[in-house]
């Protein structure tokens, strides 16, 4: 996606997605090959890894809108060139490209933890609490928590994001709005990690971005995917060590073992690595929708 000219205005460009204004309220969402680790962009691209995110990302919308509406208006290639007013995307968009409703986006990220893991294991160990709330005693890495939690932070516009309580998420976006994403996420959590144990996966957490349209809180960006959740698989987790995970722990985990500071540039990845993050991203997508990732737009083979 590198390098691709579009004649819609570009608005924004991320670590994965590009944002172009689509006019009408409208924004056409692109996620691309790209990822990253330690907050920064490798140079190789992880074949497949966008279209993995977007259609997961179709699968969840789908599968929640009872709970809350998502964002998204068009996801076949075909559609979103008639609703462009017949704009040819680029070679490769198709299956990477969106077309979705422009929200007035809640500035908190919605992290939903049903296990302790990351961030949260990290905190717990130095002061027995999770983004400021105080846990139980004897929880370990990997413990399962008596019940999912509403754990938000901010939306911070340089450097990192904070981890927050939920009294300093109603003091940043009001208590109505603050309950009501701390209901809906639950709600989307529950629903996505029950599906996942059907298929022999823990989802142990995962993050939600909600926006208003229209005045009505709606799911956008990306939904349930191995970029924005931990997935693990069941029967390879044991509490007190760190689980493998269906993400970018690989990338992580081969970054931490080579004499780099964690500024940019990267080493350069070995094939090995680019093949094997591709492969758990495909199989994370396949296992948790039973569908082929195929049969999804811009399939080459």
């Amino acid at each position: 996606m590198d390098g691709v000219r579009f004649d819609l205005p570009q608005i924004h460009s991320g670590k994965v997605r590009e944002l172009y204004d689509a006019g009408d309220d409208r924004l056409l969402m692109v996620a691309s090959d790209r990822v990253s680790a330690f907050d920064v962009i490798m140079a190789e691209p992880i074949i497949d890894k966008g279209r993995v995110l977007t259609a997961m990302t179709s699968f969840w919308c789908d599968e929640m809108a009872d709970v809350v509406p998502g964002t998204q208006l068009e996801v076949d290639p075909v559609r979103v060139e008639a609703a462009l007013d017949g704009r040819v995307l680029p070679p490769g968009w198709a299956g990477r490209a969106v077309l979705v409703r422009r929200a007035e986006m809640l500035q908190l990220e919605c992290i939903v933890r049903g296990y302790l893991a990351g961030q949260a294991h990290e905190e717990y160990e130095k002061s027995g609490t999770v983004h400021g709330t105080v846990m139980p005693k004897g929880l370990r890495m990997a413990s399962r928590l008596a019940e999912p939690i509403f754990t938000p932070s901010t939306k911070a516009a340089e450097g990192h994001d904070v981890n927050i309580d939920f009294a300093a998420a109603v003091d940043l976006v009001g208590s109505e709005a603050a309950h009501a994403a701390r209901d809906i996420c639950l709600e989307l959590y529950r629903r996505a990690a029950a599906r996942a144990a059907d298929v022999g996966f823990i989802l142990a957490d995962t993050k939600f971005e909600l926006g208003y349209v229209d005045g009505v809180l709606s799911l956008c960006d990306e939904v349930c995917t191995p970029d924005s959740s931990r997935l693990w698989p069941a029967d390879q987790v044991v509490v007190g060590t760190t689980p493998p995970a269906f993400d970018k722990q690989p990338l992580r985990d081969w970054l931490a073992a080579q004499p780099w500071d964690r500024q940019p540039p990267p080493p350069a990845l070995p094939t090995e690595v680019t093949t094997a993050l591709s492969a758990r991203y495909v199989a994370a997508y396949e296992r948790v929708t039973g569908r082929s990732l195929h049969d999804w737009y811009g399939a080459t083979q």
